[in-house]
């Protein structure tokens, strides 16, 4: 079958969550297909692009996927990447995807696009990698679907963005297997960056109770007074819906929550990350209470406080995307940093040959940072 690749038009949206009941069924926790009003907010969006495929017989919708961008952002996302069980043979995927990163990427919209790619079988992640895209680390326990999954992932440059990057002088030494495994799998080097030992870990925080605000308008109002320039958010396309404080207003950190995914990513800091970063211990602890059994942090590589002040905190290196932001005339390397509460379990996951590196680098940095080391008495 050759499908007809269409932009997604507002009239497709009742078909659109038709097609994602039958590609997720009803654990999709997605609002790109679940949530009448997001999904014409994103079909809307010009800094955004959503295709959909679409049969030439019958006129239905075979397959969809989107790039999401923002105002003032380089970077999108691949996202919602779906095809209907009864069109899987026809390479719609694929296609899809290529079309998508030919009018974002190879046009100069965008400088990169990442995907987050499910782990229960390696089609997803062979769907990526033939499309241009690059494992660049695993996210454990990263969302609640039918059971807790892990997340690969995957992200596509455009040319001669990765020569670009800004060097790093060095990094705390339990990154350096990461490092290692991103300069095998994308050819580039960190020869010029020293691991050192991390920062000691920030002085307990006295025990002043800790706020959470539940209000996603009042925090969205607060979070673009706080932040009205991107490039200091931590982490790009993610509205926050909640706000932490401690009782005295010292600092504020917003983040993004899905209690149906028992996800959370931590999105910026203000006045700044470093006022936060003793009290990383009560907001992870604050946010499970409330839902997530994840919690990731994207941090410069270049941040060695922050990301000592992560790992002193259980914080695990899970990923790198190099050149990820633009800096004058480079561009910034940024780390995933990232926490669950629930055990990890990676019996069912599935995991291409690339990727393999990435959870070997991912098991290890854990030991180091969960298993003690034993001393033998003679």
């Amino acid at each position: 079958m050759t499908a007809t690749i269409e932009t997604a038009a507002a009239a497709d949206i009742a078909d659109l969550r038709q097609l994602y009941y039958a590609v997720y069924g009803p654990h999709y926790p997605v609002a790109l297909g679940t949530d009448p009003a997001e999904m014409s907010r994103l079909i809307a969006d010009p800094h955004s692009l959503w295709l959909v495929a679409r049969c030439p017989r019958t006129g239905g919708l075979a397959g969809s996927a989107a790039i999401r961008s923002e105002a003032g952002s380089r970077t999108g996302k691949l996202e919602g990447l779906a095809v209907h069980p009864d069109h899987r043979a026809a390479g719609l995927a694929g296609t899809l995807t290529e079309e998508l990163c030919a009018r974002m990427l190879d046009t100069g919209r965008l400088d990169s696009v990442y995907a987050t790619v499910r782990t229960v079988s390696t089609g997803p992640q062979r769907v990526v990698s033939r499309n241009g895209f690059r494992p660049l680390g695993i996210l454990p326990n990263a969302v609640d679907l039918s059971s807790r999954e892990s997340l690969a992932l995957y992200a596509r440059h455009s040319d001669g963005i990765l020569d670009r990057r800004l060097p790093v002088p060095e990094v705390p030494a339990p990154l350096a297997p990461l490092l290692r495994t991103v300069e095998r799998s994308l050819g580039i080097s960190y020869a010029g960056t020293e691991a050192t030992a991390p920062l000691p870990a920030p002085a307990e925080p006295t025990a002043a109770p800790l706020e959470m605000i539940e209000a996603p308008a009042f925090v969205r109002r607060r979070f673009r007074e706080r932040f009205p320039d991107a490039a200091q958010w931590f982490y790009p396309l993610h509205t926050p819906n909640v706000l932490l404080m401690p009782d005295d207003g010292r600092f504020e950190v917003y983040a993004y929550l899905n209690r149906t995914g028992g996800y959370c990513a931590l999105v910026a800091a203000h006045p700044a990350p470093a006022d936060a970063a003793a009290w990383l211990e009560p907001i992870t602890r604050t946010l499970t209470r409330a839902g997530a059994g994840y919690v990731e942090a994207l941090l410069p590589l270049s941040q060695h406080g922050l990301l000592s002040a992560c790992l002193a905190q259980g914080f695990i290196p899970s990923a790198l995307y190099p050149a990820m932001r633009p800096e004058g005339d480079g561009f910034t390397d940024y780390v995933v940093m990232t926490r669950t509460t629930e055990q990890i379990d990676f019996r069912g996951l599935a995991v291409d040959e690339p990727l393999q590196p990435y959870l070997d680098a991912y098991v290890s940095a854990w030991a180091s940072t969960y298993l003690p080391t034993l001393e033998v008495a003679p």
